[in-house]
């Protein structure tokens, strides 16, 4: 056996982690294109908001467009380098990649148990139905995620009703 030795989690966490790396390396565009807005909205991100911390506080926040401009005025107030006219860009991606999420009973559960491990994209694009949810949850609370006997019912029913599949 090699000295260097991962376990199959190891081995899937470090594959999982390459595919987004992947999938953006395809889909630039080519040159002299403009990159789409989403695109030129995470590019303003990566290079005015990351480089003073990581994407942990802009993951959990789920703002609407309101909030997300209140938080580029306090940071570009702070020194965050972003041009004026990227602002409107930023906010738009933000607000469409970590805007709110619906309210109601579990929210605020979500808000703060899942995202100490996940970002609130990864909840908004799993889709299941109540079972598969479950089994979603039975598995996070194998992995160790704080969420307390209590709590289990109150996520279930606000992941099975806001995050179904569609259709």
């Amino acid at each position: 056996m090699p000295a260097l030795h991962f376990g199959l989690r190891s081995w899937f966490r470090a594959i999982v982690a390459t595919v987004p790396l992947a999938l953006a390396a395809s889909g630039k565009p080519a040159a002299g294109q403009e990159a789409p807005k989403a695109e030129r909205g995470e590019q303003i991100q990566n290079a005015s908001c990351t480089t003073c911390h990581d994407r942990r506080p802009i993951d959990r926040q789920a703002l609407d467009e309101a909030g997300w401009m209140k938080v580029m005025a306090s940071e570009i107030e702070k020194g965050a380098k972003v041009e004026k006219d990227d602002v409107p860009v930023l906010v738009a991606y933000l607000v469409k990649n970590h805007g709110p999420l619906p309210d109601g009973p579990g929210k605020e559960i979500v808000l703060n148990i899942c995202t100490q491990c996940h970002d609130l994209q990864r909840v908004r694009r799993q889709r299941s139905s109540a079972e598969g949810w479950a089994e979603i949850l039975d598995t996070m609370l194998n992995e160790g995620a704080p969420l307390s006997a209590e709590d289990f019912p109150v996520v279930l029913r606000y992941l099975a009703r806001n995050f179904r599949p569609e259709g």
